[in-house]
């Protein structure tokens, strides 16, 4: 199935990739190979594999001293350092209980599928670092947490799997894949727990090193607790009267970089990138370029040079304006187009890494029509546990979508301006601080488009679309449409009944997911 399934996905990486002509700066292959990795025989091959059989010479504490020493960090967004989080795991695993490993292969970040493309490419590279994960926290099991509707990916990894248990890879670990639902807050590492479990992707306040998976799986007597948690339960700890046992979450990248790091030694992983950063970065570049698509970058690349080589640079006739990671951080002008493509490079400028994916705009883009969109996005998606979170940025949403009507006044101005203070107030996860990021950066850095629709001097326009990436074919990015339909309370019905997310369904059980 595997070589059926790597088949679809044409012979060169550069087609799949919805690359265009070669570019000028060099693309590299630490993470995405040359061409799709079409089974395991092949996988071995290119040396895949080593890593796991080094693993298995080794002690839990030397691998994450080997991954600790090559510098990693997460990913998936926040850019963690791996080691560090691996330790705490391993200091709170369970006296009774098994550790897990969840691989995060829900990937909604609006301008992102870096990890789909890894699992078309290379499903291998991902279950190899999972396994060796498992080894060093001392779990029983790995499950890989993806997306319901991503079903190419779906069975490149059920193919893997059967070819990894084949081949005796796993041992004792058991390998499952967990078909969760399409919401942004799924892949929010909690929210993906609370999703295992069997309920709605709601974050916790508990981090997964202090609370696991599968601990009420079969009670529904936790919703509606005093605990303060998404889920009344006893916190992992090292403890020995404790018996919760933690979960390590992984984003599906991190894990891809594991295996050659145990191979070949964190000295070899350090050869490329900076010191803060080492290593690669898989990139996806859309909106505003010739072409969209995804690659594989050294740490440390200048972001236009990024934008050039993946994406073919700016349209005929055309300039760039400025860069949107997502909607995780803030707009990058133009005039810092030269910043390193790295974690502490972009946060020196007030924006972020996060996982890759930079939506790229041009003179005839209106950035507050992004804005807005990107505003709806954020309300929409915020399940509304933290009040502000979905009030204030229900608010901030229709302030902006009157705004890029030309249809605002400076009260409005104002109220946008203090709802964006107070709209992070409490909040348990990020989801709120984008928000407030995303909107500052255009009020801060962009004022004369803001000032343009505010004194009518620029045409109205209803807010774009932004909403997560189905897929890139033929070098063009493919937006869920269907999102524009989607109300705050998480239904398409044709009008929103008013109610947060987490009160309308914080007394039920999710569906019955997929998984086996």
């Amino acid at each position: 199935m595997a070589h059926a399934v790597a088949s679809r996905f044409g012979a060169t990486r550069r087609a799949l990739l919805g690359l265009g002509e070669e570019p000028t700066v060099t693309l590299v292959h630490r993470v995405l190979a040359p061409s799709p990795i079409e089974n395991l025989d092949a996988y071995r091959r290119t040396h895949g594999g080593e890593g796991l059989d080094a693993a298995r010479t080794m002690t839990p504490e030397a691998i994450i001293a080997e991954i600790t020493a090559a510098g990693l960090r997460g990913r998936g967004g926040a850019g963690f350092p791996t080691g560090r989080k691996w330790s705490t795991v391993l200091a709170n695993c369970s006296t009774a209980e098994p550790t897990s490993v969840v691989v995060n292969a829900a990937e909604g970040e609006p301008g992102t599928m870096k990890d789909r493309t890894i699992l078309r490419v290379n499903p291998y590279a991902v279950l190899e670092g999972a396994l060796i994960a498992a080894r060093a926290v001392g779990a029983d099991e790995v499950i890989i947490a993806t997306k319901a509707t991503f079903s190419d990916e779906i069975g490149r990894l059920r193919g893997a799997i059967a070819e990894v248990l084949d081949a005796g890879w796993a041992g004792d670990v058991r390998l499952t894949v967990f078909e969760g639902p399409n919401e942004y807050l799924y892949g929010e590492e909690t929210a993906l727990l609370e999703s295992i479990d069997g309920r709605y992707p709601f974050p916790r306040i508990a981090p997964p090193y202090r609370r696991g998976v599968h601990e009420l799986v079969d009670s529904a007597a936790d919703v509606g607790s005093d605990s303060g948690l998404s889920a009344h339960v006893e916190l992992a700890s090292s403890d020995a009267a404790s018996d919760a046992a933690p979960t390590l979450v992984d984003n599906v990248e991190t894990l891809a970089n594991v295996g050659r790091i145990l191979a070949r030694g964190a000295s070899w992983f350090r050869t490329e990138g900076t010191e803060q950063s080492p290593g690669t970065i898989v990139c996806t570049i859309t909106g505003s370029t010739r072409h969209h698509g995804v690659g594989e970058v050294l740490m440390g690349t200048p972001l236009g040079e990024v934008i050039e080589a993946i994406g073919g640079g700016a349209r005929p006739g055309r300039s760039l304006t400025a860069v949107l990671p997502g909607v995780s951080s803030g707009f990058i002008p133009a005039s810092l187009f030269d910043t390193p493509v790295s974690y502490e490079a972009l946060a020196a400028i007030g924006s972020g890494l996060g996982s890759g994916g930079f939506v790229v705009f041009d003179d005839s883009d209106d950035l507050v029509a992004v804005t807005a969109g990107a505003s709806r996005f954020l309300a929409v998606e915020s399940c509304g546990q933290c009040t502000p979170c979905k009030t204030d940025g229900l608010a901030i949403s229709d302030l902006l979508a009157k705004l890029v009507r030309s249809e605002a006044d400076d009260r409005d101005l104002a109220t946008l301006r203090r709802r964006v203070t107070t709209v992070a107030d409490s909040a348990r996860c990020s989801l709120a601080t984008q928000q407030q990021v995303v909107v500052s950066s255009l009020l801060d850095g962009f004022a004369d488009q803001v000032d343009a629709h505010a004194n009518g001097k620029a045409s109205g326009t209803e807010p774009a679309l932004v909403a997560e990436l189905i897929d890139i074919r033929d070098g063009v990015a493919v937006l869920d449409e269907h999102h524009a339909a989607k109300q705050p309370d998480w239904t398409f019905d044709a009008q929103d009944s008013g109610q947060a997310p987490a009160a309308r369904l914080g007394e039920h059980r999710a569906p019955q997911a997929l998984s086996e």
